[in-house]
């Protein structure tokens, strides 16, 4: 984090620190959604250069330096997909694969080729290029935060999951809510999502900055128990969502974030007469089995359902991802233009797949990323996993484990991995409220403390 970090929170930290809070705000109440023709979408990204607009005429520093890894991340990534719009001479065009079919249209109509861009669709990938304007607002005011207001956002964030789960819970007896500014399906238990395998990737995350949360500093022992109880009740709604998916997430997540921080767990039951928190201990696990098995036993748990149910012949993605990969070999090493695989896919869309749902994402965001931009995205993604691996790897093998910038490191590798891992089978980092926790996560990730423990200790080595 940055050098002030640690310091009191001056006028720049505390104006970042609200606008943050507010836009936050504004993407848990209409950043649910990935689709590109969603109210949503439009709030969200008024909101966000609105919040840019004040950012710049009213802070009077931005620490970039607090942020300097993510944001040349994000900065290649715009680069790619801008340069995807450039028009590019018909003598270059024509020879990037998977153009035949576009060439055509000139020929039959008699008239010279276009200069065209290399995206095959220069609406969906100006789309995705205003996207990043999300992570962007996120890195700019995270940088100026102290490491309190970062564990404050952290906070926040909890309260975010926690007041979507009550609008899961209220879906989930029965009651409907149609949220104008998404795409919600009828019946679904996604909360302020329009997609349940979001939903239930929110509320994984929810499980980890909730016992990062208790387990932050010295543990007092009201937010252990506050902190055990919303587990609960996030893995019985991860379950009711029916996201198959989200229930391994959140499993992963909550074994991932017990054994980061078991030292802290196991002081703190230390604290307490053997008596009292062996009881404790077996009762919490009780508690959390029985409800488990009491939520599968009166069919309330959809995601076991649907998992005892799952065969290739039900699950569109296994048939979706055979032609994406198809698709990529055809369109390689160039791609196709990032947000252009609803156009893409129709093109190479076998007859056995046409039904009244089209296909507008792969279900696969790795697959998606490499058919979208190429060799050159799957560079930057490699260099963006080595980084994160490197980051981890330093917070995970320092000996800061007493400071709470450590345990707040540790809970944004866990999100950051949790997120990659939940975009193998969907895409929820496309959504603008997902997009803006990966980015706090990485931010969380730049831990100044975990790279002295880190020094320190290989000097020792």
């Amino acid at each position: 984090m940055s050098r002030h970090s640690a310091a009191a929170p001056d006028r720049a930290s505390t104006l970042s620190f609200w606008l943050l809070i507010a836009f936050l705000a504004i993407l848990w109440i209409a950043g649910g959604a990935s689709r590109a023709d969603v109210l949503g979408q439009s709030v969200v990204r008024f909101s966000a250069w609105t919040i840019i607009v004040v950012a710049i005429l009213a802070l009077p520093r931005v620490d970039w330096r607090a942020v300097k890894e993510p944001a040349i991340i994000l900065g290649a990534a715009a680069l790619l997909v801008a340069l995807q719009l450039v028009p590019l001479p018909p003598a270059i065009w024509t020879e990037l694969p998977g153009r035949a079919i576009f060439m055509e249209a000139a020929v039959l109509t008699g008239t010279e080729q276009p200069w065209r861009p290399l995206s095959i669709s220069p609406g969906g990938t100006t789309n995705a290029l205003a996207s990043l304007i999300v992570p962007a607002t996120v890195l700019l005011l995270a940088a100026n935060l102290t490491r309190e207001q970062h564990w404050r956002i952290a906070t926040f964030v909890l309260g975010l999951v926690g007041a979507g789960a009550v609008l899961g819970v209220l879906q989930f007896s029965g009651a409907n809510f149609d949220n104008p500014l998404i795409n919600t399906i009828s019946g679904a238990v996604a909360g302020n999502f329009a997609n349940r395998n979001h939903f239930a990737v929110f509320l994984a995350i929810g499980c980890v900055l909730a016992l990062a949360w208790a387990f932050r500093d010295h543990a007092v022992l009201w937010k252990v128990g506050a902190a055990f109880g919303l587990l609960v009740i996030f893995i019985l709604l991860i379950l009711a969502t029916g996201s198959r998916s989200g229930v391994i997430i959140g499993l992963a997540g909550v074994a991932m974030t017990f054994l980061a921080f078991r030292r802290r767990a196991v002081q703190q039951f230390k604290t307490i007469p053997r008596k009292i928190a062996v009881p404790i201990i077996i009762g919490w696990i009780v508690i959390v089995i029985g409800a488990i098995l009491l939520s599968v036993g009166l069919d309330r748990a959809v995601s076991v359902d649907r998992a005892t149910m799952l065969d290739g012949k039900t699950d569109l993605r296994l048939e979706i991802w055979p032609i994406v990969l198809d698709m990529i070999q055809r369109y390689f090493p160039a791609g196709t233009g990032f947000g252009t695989l609803d156009p893409v896919f129709r093109i190479g869309e076998p007859d056995g797949l046409l039904n009244p749902q089209y296909i507008n994402q792969a279900h696969n965001d790795w697959l998606q990323i490499f058919l979208d931009g190429g060799v050159l995205a799957l560079v930057l993604l490699v260099v963006a996993l080595i980084w994160f691996v490197l980051r981890s790897f330093r917070i995970w093998i320092s000996d800061g484990g007493s400071t709470g910038a450590h345990v707040l490191g540790k809970a944004g590798s866990i999100l950051f991995a949790l997120i990659l891992a939940a975009s193998l089978t969907d895409y929820p980092a496309r959504t603008p409220l997902v997009m803006a926790l990966l980015t706090l996560a990485s931010i969380w990730l730049m831990s100044a403390k975990s790279v002295r423990g880190f020094r320190e200790r290989i000097c020792k080595i």
